[in-house]
């Protein structure tokens, strides 16, 4: 399983800016992938992401409305749209993926996945 992010930068409040993960090793058939954060002095957190059969996204509280995730089964890759981009938003953002499906009361704690690619910075600031 390997995973690659890509995207991130600084932008305005306001603003807009887009993630990109590349996996690959496994389908979206049989693991759960999505995008998490890390903001200093916090606990990584979950984002956005998909479980096996799922059709739409799951997104946190924090996000809704304002983040899309979406996926390309051809080409293995997991894309995060963030737009209204807040300072509150800026973190170290990793994409994780996990085998399985899990419910989703516990499918955005980053502590059930264990597969990382590496971190990108998402800054916000004006």
């Amino acid at each position: 399983v390997q995973l690659q992010a890509s995207g991130g930068g600084l932008a305005q409040p306001g603003g807009s800016l887009r993630l990109s993960c590349a996996f690959s090793g496994f389908t979206l058939r049989q693991y759960s992938i999505g995008w998490f954060r890390q903001a200093p002095g916090q606990e990584r957190e979950g984002v956005a992401l998909f479980r096996p059969g799922d059709g739409r996204a799951t997104y946190s509280e924090s996000v809704k409305g304002r983040f899309t995730l979406s996926r390309d089964n051809t080409k293995s890759t997991l894309t995060l749209q963030m737009n209204d981009l807040k300072p509150e938003d800026t973190a170290v953002y990793y994409c994780g993926a996990r085998a399985g499906r899990m419910a989703l009361s516990a499918a955005l704690f980053a502590t059930h996945y264990d597969h990382w690619g590496q971190g990108t910075q998402v800054t916000v600031s004006s």
